[in-house]
């Protein structure tokens, strides 16, 4: 990344002074190699936004991306345990295929057949 492309990124208003613009430069061309592939762009974005906030000193982010992170978690057990029941109901009564239902949810077959009782 260069610091034209960082500056418009960040806008006017964004607060950093000389040294803290020059560690956010090298934090984004780290988080691009780690980072390299151009669907990794949401992970980019989040790491950027992430290092900018903690030079300006807003260590609360943690905790915030801890929250996220929890609910995520919590988003996924729930939708997993939507995903059984209906593979439960739908699987047996020949509604579904294993493995047209697992492409269905995005989901392996095997994880279905553990559902089931299979595995």
């Amino acid at each position: 990344m260069q610091l034209y492309e960082l500056e418009a990124w960040l806008g006017n208003d964004h607060e950093l002074n000389e040294d803290q613009l020059t560690q956010l430069l090298d934090e984004a061309n780290e988080i691009e190699e780690r980072y390299p592939d151009a669907d990794d762009q949401p992970e980019r974005d989040a790491a950027l936004s992430t290092a900018y906030q903690l030079l300006l000193g807003q260590d609360e982010v943690i905790e915030e991306l801890a929250r996220k992170r929890d609910a995520a978690k919590a988003a996924e057990s729930q939708a997993l345990a939507g995903l059984r029941q209906a593979a439960l109901m739908l699987i047996p009564n020949e509604s579904r295929t294993e493995s047209g239902f697992a492409k269905q949810a995005g989901v392996d077959r095997m994880a279905v057949r553990g559902w089931l009782g299979k595995r």
